[in-house]
């Protein structure tokens, strides 16, 4: 199984999109800074995820997200669990 995930900075207002087999190994290198592109806006959460049989069904689904409507999407999960300026 190979997964397409998304992580959200809730601090920066940022997302990330990646693909791995581990999950919460990725997740955890994200937030001790050991991946060049998100280090500086630690820390991360998962905010979504999807599963898949092969690494070429993931990596589409990655750059579908990755595409302006993917965005969108995206932001359509966001906007329903973490609104922004929203307090708790």
């Amino acid at each position: 199984m190979i997964f397409t995930y998304v992580l959200y900075s809730e601090e920066f207002d940022r997302t990330y999109t990646g693909m791995t087999k581990d999950v919460e190994k990725r997740l955890k290198q994200h937030n001790k800074k050991e991946n060049k592109s998100t280090k500086a806006y630690v820390p991360w959460r998962l905010v979504h995820l999807e599963q898949f049989n092969s690494r070429i069904e993931a990596r589409k689904r990655e750059k579908y997200l990755k595409s302006g409507i993917g965005r969108e999407f995206i932001k359509s999960i966001l906007d329903e669990n973490w609104p922004r300026g929203a307090t708790e």
